[in-house]
């Protein structure tokens, strides 16, 4: 037990599985935040162009595949590098989106909460204390862990992964870069 205790601290698992975050007002659009360590500054953040509310209406409904494609060009960037995506939610384009650098303070706030939670959704509080609903309600989130496809350089996809050990993922998002 000593010898367990004096190591550094290191996982005892090995998880490979990357967490994703989607989080928004429920009247306004929603967040996409993807990160290989919860604790760490997500490697990922895109505002989607749709609202919150039509996405947890989809979710309800079945399982939701939500695609987002590049047409860039150029392969000089790793894929989830690239800025402007189109975005397609079950099939029907939604619309276009641009990849953040940083993180807006609502953004921030969010992931500062969450930097404990493995999985899980809810409603968090307002990042401004003196208001417990905004004007676009609630900040609804939901995160989970998503296993990493690779199929080449140009696609990539996130499976999620079911605690309840339901055969198939309800949520997948993929990321493909056309030609």
């Amino acid at each position: 037990m000593v010898a367990l205790l004096g190591r550094p601290k290191r996982p005892l698992l090995k998880d490979s599985a990357t967490t994703g975050t989607i989080f928004g007002y429920r009247k306004g659009r929603v967040c996409l935040a993807i990160q290989d360590d919860p604790h760490c500054v997500p490697m990922f953040v895109i505002e989607l162009p749709m609202l919150t509310s039509l996405l947890q209406k989809e979710m309800a409904s079945d399982i939701v595949r939500i695609a987002l494609e590049s047409e860039t060009k150029t392969h000089k960037k790793k894929l989830l590098e690239e800025f402007v995506w189109a975005v397609y939610c079950n099939g029907r384009k939604v619309g276009y989106s641009i990849r953040r650098k940083q993180l807006s303070d609502d953004e921030l706030h969010v992931m500062q909460l969450l930097r404990g939670v493995s999985m899980g959704a809810g409603v968090l509080p307002s990042p401004n204390e003196k208001e417990t609903v905004t004007s676009d309600g609630e900040l609804t989130y939901m995160r989970a862990r998503f296993e990493k496809v690779v199929g080449s350089k140009d696609s990539e996809a996130l499976y999620m992964i079911n605690p309840d050990g339901a055969p198939g993922p309800e949520l997948s998002i993929f990321f493909v870069r056309a030609r």
